[in-house]
């Protein structure tokens, strides 16, 4: 072996190689080091060029229809626009001193409010600090004023060429404006974030889901890599008619201006399918004016009043305790109940005397109303409360609009020694004619409904269907609650009774001449609290429900105003609203043909005012009526394009005209009232009309600039 193994030759040989490796150690460490403090800067820089990072990509929110396809609310693209002085190189700084000032007056032309000086300062600024990412507008703008700016010289380049280049944001926009607000909803602004109303109760399908992108930078760019496409939300379409609701706010706000109301209800339901298809709530607010900024139709909890009637009654009728010729006496108008003193509306005139049942709702007696109850049920209050749950009054309806609550009709309850626990002697009579109970205005309605119906009450129904890409994937059908309410005797006895309100009873305001109107009025005080029924001013809660043709009920409707003080009529103040709203929507359901109107002195081509253009457009299509118009827009995207109209043989021309700032005063000669109270009140101005038809005169110049609080008078004239 020692032969083999010459130690004094091989041992150098290791220590030279493990040199060697201690060296190649420590020059590892070294460079580690260099390149961990020296060259760190340079290599996180070669890093970030192969960065990959996954960025979600956000759907489109789905639309929210109306019953016939209109868009009530929906997703729009918005832009904020930027220059990058960095881009386009020498090519591009040598055509931008070229075009500047072209630039400077195109964008003063779409945005009125600021310079074309103004503008040269500001984007001369950002050139000087060459920055890649300088505002152009400050504020988000459309799809139509983004497309102007694009057209404009240098900007027309491109983002690589020229440098322009955007920001896109969903915007959710409300065509028509207000109407039926808290029903539709809203979201928090510049969150995709429902607040409210249908867009919270219907959010899951409306949002859809997001999409995934892996971005890998390269060089100065990303490249995107689409990992998962986002889904899009699913329309629905409500049961919303936007004409109806128009009419019904309309007819509710001049009656609440007209009284000086507080809270104003209105909600108008289909009877065979039980759709919504109107839902008012008007709140005055601080300044004078009403607002939707809560949904009372469906949340308010208060004693219904005289309308709850018609339910005794019927419960009264149906359990056989009582005809139509029963008679109750209600002396002359003041009548004592377990110490307490109950009053008819007319005791100053020495009451009604002798009353038959069904002139008790006729003329909306308490003491009548309340005296049968007792009379019938006083041992037994359960009894009638549970006729009170079996006409469906007490029914949960369970709708899907966060905010509502059901109603708050209790059960009389006792104790082991057969006492009642929750109950009085004065909680029946006072219960019988709508006291000591709380029921929301969308039950109610949905009770008289019910009667209009043959008996078959219907949950009330807000939406029809949930669509994707033009197709129905979910529906929701009419959905019956309550097959009958009462018996087939019961309900024609009450169908011709609340006929009988209208035609010669306190409900005469809501009739109508051109048909038959049903319903039942209601005048109530509002309790405040632990101050009851006497701290100080008296509210009031004005009630009409009923329904309409009587002989073939189409639409159901009820009407409730809160106001302070008298005077203070069910039937003379809601009953009016509920008029108007009937005969506006019978007037809209005639079908009329336009030949039978033609005579020697009719023009093919109707008169139509400057305005909102997209509008116009619509309407004139819609009618086959020819049209030479200068602009692109869609009526469905609900941005409004102003302009001017003209008439010639063929048809009507319609123009663009001047674009108006939002702190300018626009000109709205020629419009007509609804337009130009809008392009006025959009800027904060608040309108005084006078006359009617078109726009002659308005008191603050066109141009000028809008000041806080500023008031236009505007004069109409034909």
């Amino acid at each position: 072996m020692s032969s083999l193994f010459d130690r004094n030759k091989i041992i150098p040989r290791y220590k030279i190689i493990a040199y060697l490796m201690l060296l190649l150690g420590v020059a590892i460490l070294i460079k580690v080091a260099y390149i961990s403090t020296v060259k760190r800067e340079y290599w996180m820089k070669v890093a970030s060029r192969l960065t990959k990072d996954s960025v979600e990509v956000k759907p489109v929110r789905g639309n929210i229809l109306s019953s016939d396809g209109r868009m009530m609310a929906g997703s729009l693209p918005e832009f904020r626009m930027f220059m990058d002085f960095k881009a386009g190189g020498e090519k591009k700084d040598s055509l931008w001193q070229v075009k500047l000032d072209s630039i400077c007056m195109g964008l003063h032309e779409i945005f009125p409010e600021k310079s074309a000086a103004e503008f040269r300062r500001d984007l001369e600024r950002g050139r000087a600090k060459g920055s890649q990412h300088w505002p152009i507008w400050r504020r988000r703008v459309s799809y139509n004023v983004y497309s102007q700016v694009k057209q404009l010289p240098v900007f027309n380049l491109g983002k690589n060429r020229g440098g322009f280049h955007v920001e896109t944001f969903n915007s959710r926009q409300h065509p028509f404006g207000s109407l039926a607000k808290r029903t539709i909803g809203d979201l928090f602004g510049g969150k995709d974030t429902a607040r409210y109303g249908l867009e919270l109760s219907f959010d899951s399908l409306l949002r859809g889901k997001n999409g995934m992108i892996r971005r890998q930078k390269v060089l100065d760019d990303y490249l995107s890599i689409t990992m998962q496409e986002p889904i899009d939300g699913a329309d629905i379409v409500t049961t919303i008619d936007v004409d109806m609701q128009d009419l019904a706010e309309r007819s509710l706000i001049d009656e609440l201006k007209a009284i000086n109301g507080n809270v104003g209800v209105a909600i108008v339901m289909e009877v065979k399918t039980g759709d919504v298809k109107a839902i008012v709530n008007m709140t005055k607010c601080a300044d004078g004016e009403y607002y939707e900024i809560k949904n009372s139709a469906v949340s308010d909890l208060l004693e219904p009043g005289s309308v709850f009637k018609t339910a005794s009654i019927m419960v009264a009728l149906d359990d056989g305790m009582v005809d139509t010729t029963y008679m109750v006496d209600t002396g002359s108008g003041i009548w004592d109940m377990y110490g307490a003193k109950m009053r008819d509306h007319n005791w100053h005139r020495g009451g009604y005397q002798m009353l038959r049942l069904p002139q008790t709702l006729e003329y909306s007696s308490n003491i009548g109303v309340s005296r049968i109850i007792d009379k019938f049920y006083a041992k037994n209050p359960e009894k009638f409360v549970e006729g009170i749950d079996r006409v469906g009054l007490r029914t949960d309806l369970k709708l899907p609009i966060v905010g509502y609550a059901p109603p708050r009709i209790r059960m009389p309850r006792k104790n082991k020694h057969g006492q009642y626990v929750n109950w009085s002697k004065t909680a029946l009579p006072w219960m019988s004619i709508g006291y000591e109970t709380q029921v929301p205005p969308i039950s109610t309605l949905t009770f008289y409904n019910a009667i209009a119906n043959n008996g078959t009450m219907m949950r009330p129904r807000f939406v029809k269907a949930v669509m994707k890409d033009g197709k129905v994937i979910k529906e929701f059908p009419p959905e019956v609650i309550k097959q009958r309410i009462c018996k087939e005797k019961t309900l024609r006895e009450i169908q011709t009774i609340l006929e009988h309100v209208v035609s010669q009873g306190l409900g005469k305001r809501a009739g109508s001449q051109s048909f038959k109107v049903a319903g039942k009025t209601g005048t109530a005080q509002i309790s405040k609290g632990a101050g009851g029924y006497k701290a100080g001013t008296v509210n009031y809660l004005l009630s009409f429900a009923g329904y309409f043709p009587a002989d073939a009920p189409r639409y159901s409707c009820i009407v409730c105003i809160q106001k302070s003080g008298l005077p203070a009529s069910g039937g003379g103040m809601s009953g009016l609203v509920f008029h108007n709203i009937a005969e506006g929507i019978m007037a809209q359901s005639l079908k009329l043909d336009v030949r039978d109107a033609r005579d020697a002195t009719s023009e093919p081509v109707p008169d139509v005012k400057d305005g909102n253009l997209i509008a116009a457009g619509y309407v004139l299509t819609s009618l086959g009526i020819p049209t030479n118009k200068n602009w692109n827009g869609n009526y469905a995207e609900g941005n409004p394009i102003w302009g001017r109209t003209g008439k010639t043989a063929a048809g009507v021309t319609l123009a663009r005209g001047r674009e108006w700032g939002k702190n300018t005063v626009p000109d709205v000669k020629g419009m007509g009232a609804r337009d130009a109270v809008f392009a006025l009140e959009s800027r904060g101005v608040k309108v005084r009309l006078s006359g009617r038809g078109k726009v002659k005169h308005q008191s603050l110049a066109p141009g000028s600039r809008i000041k806080k609080g500023a008031i236009c008078s505007l004069k109409l004239d034909l």
